[in-house]
């Protein structure tokens, strides 16, 4: 009888956004057969995702959350290459992923797209498979893994030298992301089991088309509830030329900061809150909604930016914040569907026949930290106007628990989304 070994498959999905940080080589991926109408199919189920996930984290979570879809997508979408069966079933359910050929080729184009390079801003992304050496993988998947996905596999000894094989991926994390992340892969983590590891890495360094003055930044009141309240510095902009992207919806206030080049901009919800005086009426209208008032899925976010138009604000208040979020995930994905591949019945006979293969741990670490230049990483909370005195409808004060999103303004793909509960942690 063949022996089952159950040998383990690490997924690390690394995102960050940064100034100055040192590029990775470019792979040039194969995006033969990319058509539009794919993109914005791997696009949806990217974006999917996110919201799915947000609304597993936030069962959990009670503090900032920031991560980046992409970054997970990509790491894992990498793995699914390799699925089979009910695994494969799964995973695809819960990353929406489209049928292998409208995934691969456009997948790659996304890939290219992010890599493709702009004077205005940095933004580039690269994976890595770290193998057993002289473990047989599959030719075909790891032929398939680099074409479509720029994954280039580099040899380990996870067998005999488990601890340096751990420092070596760490080491070149760390070295990618400029010393902001570190230790990404914790002691205990991997194991002479350990056969694969698969890294994801996405960069953006940006600064805003319109920059906040840093002589306007004061510390002020932002209300993570109505009797928990925290000073913070808050950025102010009062913009006499600029025109925003905005809209006000019933619950939310929703404005879209762009970045230079035009190309890359982030998108602020955040929940109305305190009193509005209606020109049209004469009434004042108080509000008290919270984040959990906002639906949030991929297809209303798609309603909310249909109501945006460009708008003369009178003013801006948006907190500076830094934080950095770390999430061992192998709970949240079995939750939203896919036990399988976490368990000794995983069938990942699409990488490899010398052993039968399973996740032991899907790790994501990220970075953020926005100020009146622009952004270096990404993660946030808005928060909303209380007061007693009554504020025109085009003031947009986050002082209290937003929602951020960075995105594609072109295909809407969402590379970072952030809850900011507390900008001073």
């Amino acid at each position: 009888m063949k022996q089952k070994i159950f040998a383990l498959i690490v997924i690390a999905a690394l995102s960050i956004f940064l100034y100055g940080c040192e590029k990775q080589p470019v792979i040039t991926t194969d995006d033969t057969g990319s058509t539009p109408e794919g993109v914005k199919a791997v696009v949806n189920a990217n974006n999917q995702f996110a919201f799915d996930l947000y609304s597993e984290l936030n069962k959990a979570e009670d503090s900032n959350i920031f991560y980046s879809p992409y970054s997970i997508s990509s790491a894992l979408a990498m793995t699914y290459e390799g699925a089979k069966g009910q695994t494969a079933d799964e995973m695809r359910a819960v990353f929406h992923f489209p049928e292998n050929s409208i995934l691969r080729p456009n997948f790659a184009a996304i890939y290219n797209d992010i890599n493709q390079g702009s004077k205005a801003y940095e933004l580039n992304t690269g994976n890595a498979l770290w193998v057993q050496e002289d473990f047989q993988f599959l030719q075909d998947y790891l032929t398939t893994v680099e074409k479509y996905y720029g994954g280039k596999a580099e040899n380990l000894d996870f067998v005999g030298e488990t601890e340096k094989s751990r420092q070596t991926i760490n080491s070149y994390i760390e070295e990618q992301t400029n010393n902001k992340i570190k230790d990404l892969i914790p002691p205990g983590v991997l194991s002479p089991m350990t056969r694969l590891v698969l890294t994801n890495a996405i960069y953006f360094k940006g600064t805003w088309e319109w920059e906040f003055d840093k002589g306007d930044t004061r510390d002020q009141d932002f209300k993570i509830t109505p009797e928990n309240i925290v000073k913070v510095p808050m950025m102010y902009m009062d913009p006499d030329k600029a025109r925003f992207n905005y809209a006000d919806i019933g619950d939310l206030q929703i404005l879209e900061l762009p970045y230079k080049g035009e190309e890359i901009s982030m998108l602020v919800l955040l929940p109305k809150q305190g009193e509005d005086y209606d020109f049209e009426t004469g009434e004042i209208i108080t509000s008290d909604y919270t984040l959990e008032d906002i639906e949030l899925t991929s297809e209303k976010l798609e309603e909310y930016k249909a109501q945006m138009k460009e708008t003369k604000l009178s003013s801006i208040y948006l907190p500076k914040f830094e934080f950095d979020t770390k999430y061992f995930m192998k709970q949240t994905l079995s939750a939203m569907g896919m036990p399988t591949a976490f368990s000794g019945n995983a069938d990942f006979s699409g990488m490899t026949l010398a052993e039968q293969l399973f996740i032991s741990q899907v790790i994501h670490q990220a970075y953020v930290k926005v100020d009146e230049k622009g952004t270096e990483a990404a993660a946030a909370t808005a928060v909303g106007v209380t007061g007693s005195a009554a504020m025109p409808r085009n003031i947009f004060r986050a002082d209290h628990p937003f929602i951020f999103i960075i995105q594609e303004k072109q295909t809407g793909n969402i590379l970072f989304i952030g809850r900011v509960v507390n900008p001073s942690k």
